[in-house]
């Protein structure tokens, strides 16, 4: 028991604040990242014995995540925020709120990510925000190496494109 605790202690350790960066963007709500992160290492421990792979842990860990963000829209109807408070900005690493001019870059990038079709902002996210490799990404999403890195090169084109303001952003020549 006291192998698996440590096993279990090194994982938190080694990835809960990738796991709840991750959450955060999911959700837009800290608590309810928080809570997303701790039922997360819930089933890991409950699972644990079934971890055979050590480095494929993060990998894991995301998925659980994210069939646990999942769950809350199967279980109840989320509230409906105004369209301010889910493009408010994100804590940066210290936890702290940037002033308006500071984040108007950054709210710029989270709404440029947001409007990204979901097959191109997801390997995006786990890669950027997770930390993730392209073989990782591809295990949890199913799909080659391959894939994934043609999926990050057309997320970022499309990204700089939307952020240069040009009519490109919005084509489909990616598509």
């Amino acid at each position: 028991m006291a192998a698996k605790q440590a096993q279990f202690d090194a994982l938190v350790r080694a990835t809960s604040a990738d796991l709840y960066r991750f959450g955060h963007w999911l959700c837009r709500n800290p608590t309810l990242a928080h809570d997303l992160v701790q039922e997360t290492y819930l089933r890991a421990w409950r699972s644990l014995d079934d971890l055979r792979n050590t480095a494929a842990a993060k990998a894991w860990l995301i998925t659980i995540l994210r069939r646990e963000h999942a769950r809350l829209y199967e279980r109840k109807t989320p509230a409906i925020e105004s369209i301010d408070d889910q493009l408010a900005p994100l804590p940066d690493d210290d936890g702290l709120i940037q002033a308006p001019d500071d984040a108007s870059e950054d709210n710029l990038l989270r709404r440029a990510i947001a409007r990204l079709e979901r097959k191109y902002r997801e390997p995006l996210l786990m890669q950027v925000m997770c930390g993730c490799s392209c073989e990782e990404i591809a295990r949890e999403l199913g799909i080659t190496p391959q894939a994934v890195m043609t999926q990050l090169f057309r997320a970022r084109q499309k990204l700089k494109a939307m952020l240069a303001g040009g009519a490109a952003g919005e084509s489909h020549e990616f598509a």
